[in-house]
């Protein structure tokens, strides 16, 4: 049986960077108590708040949990099967990626009206990022396939597919990271949340915690390499 080292490889490192960045987020609405200012369905924006930072933390751990278990001792396909065990997996995956955006949006509600932006500005932005999440997913379904983004090379020891140089991975190995969560600033600059837009900045910088302590190795370990 492998040994926690091998699930557990660069996770000290993870867990290090998780509490830089909530000291750091911590640091930021402490120095300014109006980013909380406001509610939601008689729920504060402090709640909304948290619970948009928790989100990513349950789905990077999820995802974490799962892709090593699997990786290094085939846990879940050896129980139900490499397709039903990806399916059950692929419901999480996106139950969590969902309630990302969910959660931001009630929490750009909760605190709208809080960002201090010229409103040119803000919709210029969101007429700027939306044609390129939407390139981005287009590009994810058409060439990378959502089964791959969602991790199937865990799961399917004969998955062996080359790296993908079409779409929006033209121009960067790493497009979901790069680009994906961009969608997530959206609420913010349209509703003017301060509280969002930091929640979107707290998942755009954890999830290349994920990418480089969880994702890359992995890649290594499936493929021998990386992009």
């Amino acid at each position: 049986m492998i040994g926690a080292n091998k699930i557990l490889k660069y996770q000290f490192w993870h867990l290090s960077a998780l509490l830089v960045l909530l000291v750091v987020i911590g640091i930021v609405v402490t120095s300014n108590p109006e980013v909380l200012l406001g509610s939601f369905w008689n729920l504060s924006t402090r709640f909304w708040f948290w619970f948009a930072i928790a989100v990513p933390i349950i789905h990077q751990i999820y995802v974490l949990l799962i892709w090593r278990f699997e990786l290094y001792q085939r846990t879940f396909s050896k129980r139900f099967g490499v397709s039903k065990a990806f399916r059950i997996y692929s419901a999480g995956f996106s139950f969590l990626f969902a309630s990302r955006l969910i959660v931001i949006i009630f929490l750009s509600l909760s605190s709208k009206n809080t960002l201090s932006i010229d409103p040119a500005i803000s919709y210029g932005l969101v007429i700027l990022i939306t044609p390129v999440v939407i390139y981005l997913f287009y590009s994810v379904k058409k060439f990378f396939t959502i089964e791959r983004a969602y991790g199937i090379d865990h799961f399917d020891e004969n998955y062996n597919e080359p790296y993908v140089k079409q779409g929006i991975f033209k121009y960067t190995d790493n497009g979901m990271y790069v680009f994906g969560l961009m969608v997530l600033y959206l609420p913010g600059l349209l509703l003017f949340s301060k509280a969002a837009i930091l929640a979107a900045l707290f998942n755009h910088a954890y999830i290349w915690v994920h990418y480089y302590f969880t994702e890359r190795p992995d890649m290594v370990e499936i493929y021998g390499k990386t992009p």
